[in-house]
């Protein structure tokens, strides 16, 4: 019969492993926006995905494999910081492109070609 530490120690690894795990896929998803969206407004929001969904999730991984330790209050402290600074980043180059004049590409991803318009 296997102890009960053993099967903490087991459902601790897969926790860690499964968070760093939807941590690394909220990555790729994001480099997949930041790369293919098609104005910077967008872009910006996928980046933001990255900046903090994605980190919070590696660095939670990373605190529960650590268990209870220096290093996991260490962890801790930079994804507090990580999740208090990263929004507020993201959201002064936002504002600050608004300002600039940048305006959002609205409508469809390629504007229709002139023989396809109903106007003429």
């Amino acid at each position: 019969m296997i102890e009960w530490g053993v099967w903490l120690d087991l459902a601790r690894h897969g926790l860690a492993g499964a968070m760093m795990l939807a941590g690394a896929c909220f990555m790729l998803i994001g480099s997949i926006g930041v790369l293919r969206l098609p104005d910077f407004y967008a872009r910006i929001h996928a980046a933001g995905i990255t900046d903090t969904l994605a980190t919070i999730f590696l660095l939670g991984g990373m605190i529960v494999e650590s268990g209870l330790t220096q290093t996991s209050a260490k962890l801790a402290l930079v994804g507090m910081l990580l999740f208090l600074t990263s929004p507020t980043a993201t959201h002064a180059v936002a504002n600050a492109a608004h300002k600039a004049g940048l305006k959002p590409r609205l409508g469809t991803i390629a504007p229709p070609h002139p023989r396809d318009r109903e106007d003429g």
